[in-house]
């Protein structure tokens, strides 16, 4: 594997950190600023809705540079806002900040995979996007309890100190190891009218529809992991990072394996995932109550929640190979509209009066709407492949 695809893993585990830490880093962002801590919450979901809508739009602003010059500029202003946001004089500002970081960072996923994909051979590509996508769930592993300590001992600024410094390592980085012509075969004929004619296909939008399904599957009890842990199942405040770390290492498993089968076999990839990912939910539910059960499903649900993630990320390249910046980008939109939708839906049902237990079953209910896109597409290929090998090819064959 080039060592320019391990550090585009890099740049997204530094950016990443800051997507997910924020969660332990509330109570004393809330006491600081002035606010409560629903409203601190709420710069989780403007980090989100800024993936969303930037992916896409990041995507076409960046087509026409070349990629290292996109992904270089890209970390300067994800640094440029963490800098900004470590110096917010209030909320308000600090709203912002987190809302241009998440642009930057949203357009860095789209061109680096992209880029990633165009420095291995098609048999490589599944591993490639691996190890990119790995850099987020290192980032869960190492980076957020990371920041959540530095927080206590420090303040939530000095975790934003320090992912600027980190993503300031990984531009350097980038400048050394990505080269100006790597992605340059693929660059020439890009545009956006190409790129969008590339993604007018069916296939597509269901595989996006799939990616939204099984991540909110897996955030949505993620989300809510720590006070079911805590009132639920009775573990200790002080095991909940531990248990944390535990989904992420189940999550790094998942990878290596989903990296491993999503070439030869995407969709059994991802129906398999899928079908573990719902099985797990569902005993979760059932036995949120018991610590032992609890303790191997959290690690089984990473596996099983990112095992499919490799396949996610490198079938719609597949689908739509000349629209490689702005598919991969989309993909990354449909990831975070499943990690904005799904804590909402888990919310309503803690709301409800369901308990937080209930989060899992939604979760079962998502990864089993993604399974049934999966039969959908498997369909749609077999229908697609009809003509190749159909009445024509018999009448040639029988002439």
């Amino acid at each position: 594997m080039p060592i320019a695809v391990y550090v585009l893993g890099l740049g997204i585990f530094t950016q990443g950190t800051s997507e997910f830490m924020l969660s332990g880093l509330l109570p004393g962002m809330a006491a600081d600023l002035g606010v409560s801590i629903p409203q601190a919450g709420l710069l989780i979901s403007a980090f989100a809705i800024g993936m969303v809508v930037g992916a896409p739009l990041l995507a076409v602003a960046t087509l026409g540079l070349p990629r290292r010059t996109a992904l270089v500029g890209l970390q300067a202003v994800f640094v440029a806002a963490h800098i900004a946001g470590a110096l917010a004089p209030g909320y308000g500002f600090l709203f912002a900040t987190r809302v241009v970081s998440a642009l930057a960072y949203a357009g860095f996923w789209g061109v680096a995979v992209a880029t990633a994909v165009t420095l291995v051979p098609e048999s490589a590509k599944s591993r490639a996007v691996a190890v990119v996508a790995g850099g987020l769930t290192l980032a869960t592993i190492v980076g957020v309890p990371a920041g959540t300590v530095l927080s206590r001992h420090a303040s939530w600024r000095a975790a934003f100190w320090a992912v600027a410094v980190a993503t300031v390592a990984g531009l350097v980085c980038t400048l050394i190891a990505v080269r100006a012509d790597h992605g340059a075969p693929g660059d020439a004929p890009r545009s956006v009218r190409a790129e969008l004619r590339g993604m007018a296909r069916p296939q597509l939008w269901l595989s996006y529809a799939i990616t939204a399904c099984t991540f909110g599957a897996v955030i949505v009890t993620f989300s809510y992991l720590a006070p079911l842990l805590t009132d639920v199942t009775g573990i200790g405040e002080k095991w909940v990072p531990a248990l944390l770390a535990l989904f992420g290492a189940g999550g790094l498993i998942g990878l290596v394996i989903g990296g491993r089968t999503a070439h030869a076999r995407p969709l059994a990839t991802l129906g398999w995932g899928l079908g573990a990912l719902a099985a797990v939910s569902v005993l979760l539910a059932l036995t949120a109550h018991r610590a032992i059960a609890v303790v191997a499903l959290v690690f089984l649900l990473g596996i099983a929640g990112y095992v499919t993630n490799p396949a996610l990320q490198s079938r719609v390249f597949a689908l739509a190979p000349d629209a490689p910046t702005l598919v991969g980008a989309t993909n990354t939109a449909a990831f975070n509209v499943g990690n904005t939708l799904a804590p909402l839906l888990g919310g309503f049902a803690i709301d409800a009066g369901l308990g937080y237990a209930s989060v899992a079953w939604v979760g079962a209910g998502l990864a089993a709407a993604g399974f049934a896109g999966v039969l959908g597409a498997v369909r749609m290929r077999r229908n697609a492949s009809v003509p190749a090998g159909s009445l024509e090819s018999r009448t040639r064959a029988v002439a």
